[in-house]
């Protein structure tokens, strides 16, 4: 199954200073990319944070690797 992060993820101003969120959340890309950096399992994000589920951090994921890629741009 093909993630879209686009699906997922988006940019508000009025919503974390305009920090990538998932959709419908508060919830930061840049936090959850960061605590898989620091060693918390998959299985644990989404224990940890009730909102969260896989496809999510599967976006973040693909969210990452596009920005740092350039391929595609962040905003729409």
């Amino acid at each position: 199954m093909t993630i879209r992060w686009q699906e997922y993820i988006e940019e508000r101003k009025d919503i974390m200073m305009g920090k990538p969120v998932f959709k419908g959340t508060r919830l930061t890309v840049q936090h959850v990319l960061e605590e898989l950096g620091a060693g918390m399992s998959f299985e644990d994000l989404l224990e940890n944070y009730p909102t969260l589920k896989a496809e999510h951090v599967r976006a973040a994921l693909k969210y990452a690797a596009a920005v740092v890629s350039m391929d595609q741009s962040i905003y729409e």
